[in-house]
């Protein structure tokens, strides 16, 4: 069971951010987006042991709550949300993980501002831009928000996985959209597809910025993700900087499905 030492909310330019810290060590700052902190509890359980662990909501999902609930979440917005936190713990130089949209917005903060980052592991940042067949991406991104606005839950979803090239057995699709979503489930997917997805998925890294920083740039691809488009834009993402894709356990989520093996390998490569 997940227990933070500190659950706490710092006021931003625009919104309250959540957030919890646990451990004591070095900073490492774990993010994602749409994803939110509480799928990051068991990893940073683990990596509490020797860090002082972050996570936290992005703007507009579940505790992290805007003024204005229609402004929009760039990786630009979220990379200032988490140079403000990470300044409000005390602006020690944290590693930072980031998964899917969350890989983005470390990439953002570490062009932002590399002084508050030493070492940024982008997990499988879908950064459709970089690929050759970007247009047809965005248009089918495109399609994926339109169809979710248009209240075809289930539709947006298999719109996406096709996208994604990830394939799911029947069953667990409709554990996956099946049965009564809550209110702030409810909320969450809207203001992702309406205000986040896009902006993600389009936006596109400035490489020398990235190679001339001292931050340590690590593009993580999971074991298990061969053929989908997130090894695509990892390993576009790779070349881009002129590094090795690094590999860790599980798929697009592999510190969710097996958080101590992630934190093992995770261990290995701030090790290198």
């Amino acid at each position: 069971m997940s227990n933070p030492s500190t659950i706490a909310t710092l006021r931003v330019a625009d919104a309250r951010l959540y957030y919890e810290v646990r451990g004591d060590g070095p900073v490492a700052l774990l993010v994602g987006a749409p994803m939110d902190a509480t799928s990051f509890a068991p990893l940073a359980d683990l990596l509490a042991a020797d860090h002082t662990v972050i996570t936290t909501d992005p703007r507009g999902i579940n505790r992290s709550v805007l003024d204005d609930p229609h402004a929009d979440s760039t990786p630009r917005s979220r990379a200032e949300d988490l140079a403000r936190l990470l300044l409000h713990i005390g602006g020690e130089p944290a590693m930072v993980l980031g998964s899917s949209g969350g890989a983005v917005s470390a990439l953002a903060l570490a062009q932002a501002r590399p002084d508050l980052v030493h070492t940024v592991i982008a997990h499988e940042p879908p950064l459709n831009g970089l690929l050759d067949d970007r247009d047809r991406l965005h248009a089918a991104t495109e399609e994926i928000v339109a169809t979710h606005l248009r209240g075809d839950v289930e539709g947006a979803w298999r719109k996406f996985l096709e996208l994604a090239c990830i394939r799911m057995p029947e069953e667990a699709f409709q554990q996956l959209v099946g049965g009564e979503r809550t209110p702030q489930q409810v909320a969450d997917e809207h203001y992702q597809h309406a205000h986040m997805l896009r902006l993600t998925t389009s936006w596109r890294p400035d490489p020398a910025a990235l190679r001339s920083a001292t931050t340590r740039i690590v593009v993580g691809i999971g074991e298990e993700s061969g053929g989908q488009l997130c090894e695509r834009t990892s390993v576009a993402l790779a070349e881009l900087l002129g590094v090795e894709p690094t590999r860790f356990p599980g798929g697009h989520i592999g510190f969710v499905e097996d958080p101590a093996a992630f934190a093992a390998r995770l261990r290995e490569v701030l090790g290198g």
